[in-house]
Parts: structure tokens; C-alpha cells; sequence
């Protein structure tokens, strides 16, 4: 059988965890892209850290022994919709986290008008309101490259619109007279007198 996998984080946590100005800095993104906690920060970080290392890597070699590398991670990222058509190499050192965080599903659901807040953006993910290519997707944080962007759709018909918090008022309706012989009768028992019928 042997041991069970071990499950490791994806994401690096900072050096210095209690550095005040880091923490104010990923709070100011947390609550702009609706982050449910830090980690998401990291994670965004440690993706665009590993674009720089390899763009650090190839920018060391000579033009011909870079050139195929190169396409490669510029092609990924210009498909991911993180850097332009006439984008170098020297690009990708330039980079920031937002342009990662841009393209989560969550950030991207509410840039296409499908929700009113970005809240409300991972609400509906997270409930399976929310398709790509027809395929229900949960996952706030899936990155969408420029393909995906156009097919992300409602999975299911859902109404976003504010509704009023004071009920509509009901109308009850009217007693009806009794009509039935067996009802009149008893009814003039208990009263002694004989009802009229209408």
C-alpha cells in the first residue's frame, strides 16, 4: 500500500509574516478582487514568481540559445492574457500581481457584468451558477486564458436583480355562506331560526 501522498501548500508564505506594510498592501488586494484569505495572494505571487525566474534564466543565455524557451513562455503568457501580442522576453521582469489576479474566473465574472460585486462574483462560482464551454466550473481561482473568456456563461437561469425587502401584501379571501342543506339545517338548530339563502 505504502504511505500516503503528502500534501504540500501552493503557495510560499513571505519571509517576514508580520511585516505591517506587506499587510497592508495584500489587504488592499484582497478586498478589490474578493480574496477569501492571504493564501490567494501567495499563490498569485508565487506563479508570477516563477514566470521571472524563468525570464531571469533565459535573459542569462545567448539570443540563439533562448530563442525557443522564449516563445514558449511567451506564447503562454500572451494566450493567458497577462502580456500583449509584441511583448519581449524583457516584459515578463515587468510584471505585476494584478495582472495575474485579472485573469481568475471570479475577477473576470464580474468584468463580463454577469455579477453585481465581486463577492457576489464568488458566490455564484462557488454555488455552480457559472459555466465555461458549457462545463460547470467551482473554482474561483481557475486562471481563464483569452480562448475560455468568451464561453463563460450561466450554467443555470438565475436572477440577479435587487428585490424589494418588504413583502407584497396578500389578499385574503371572504368567508363564503354556507349553501349546503345539511349546513342550513344545522345552523338553524343551534340558532333556532331559519336562515335566509341568498
Amino acid at each position: 500500500m505504502g504511505d500516503p501522498k503528502r500534501f504540500r501548500n501552493k503557495y510560499e508564505a513571505p519571509k517576514k509574516l508580520w511585516d505591517v506594510e506587506r499587510i497592508r498592501h495584500d489587504r488592499g488586494f484582497k478586498l478589490e478582487y474578493g480574496l477569501k484569505n492571504m493564501s490567494e495572494i501567495w499563490r498569485a505571487n508565487g506563479e508570477l514568481k516563477k514566470y521571472r525566474r524563468e525570464a531571469r534564466r533565459l535573459l542569462s543565455l545567448t539570443v540563439d540559445e533562448r530563442r525557443m524557451d522564449a516563445e514558449k513562455i511567451l506564447k503562454k503568457l500572451i494566450k493567458l492574457g497577462v502580456l500583449k501580442e509584441s511583448s519581449v522576453i524583457d516584459d515578463v521582469l515587468s510584471l505585476e500581481i494584478r495582472s495575474i489576479l485579472e485573469r481568475r474566473l471570479q475577477t473576470v465574472v464580474m468584468r463580463k457584468g454577469l455579477s453585481r460585486t465581486i463577492k457576489q462574483a464568488r458566490q455564484l462560482i462557488t454555488h455552480g451558477f457559472i459555466s465555461i464551454n458549457g462545463r460547470k466550473v467551482t473554482r474561483p481561482g481557475c486562471m481563464i486564458d483569452m480562448g475560455q473568456e468568451a464561453s463563460i456563461s450561466y450554467n443555470k437561469p438565475i436572477d440577479i436583480s435587487v428585490k424589494s425587502a418588504e413583502p407584497e401584501p396578500t389578499a385574503e379571501p371572504e368567508p363564503q355562506k354556507p349553501t349546503d342543506e345539511s349546513t342550513l339545517k344545522k345552523e338553524e338548530v343551534v340558532t333556532g331560526e331559519t336562515p335566509s339563502v341568498s
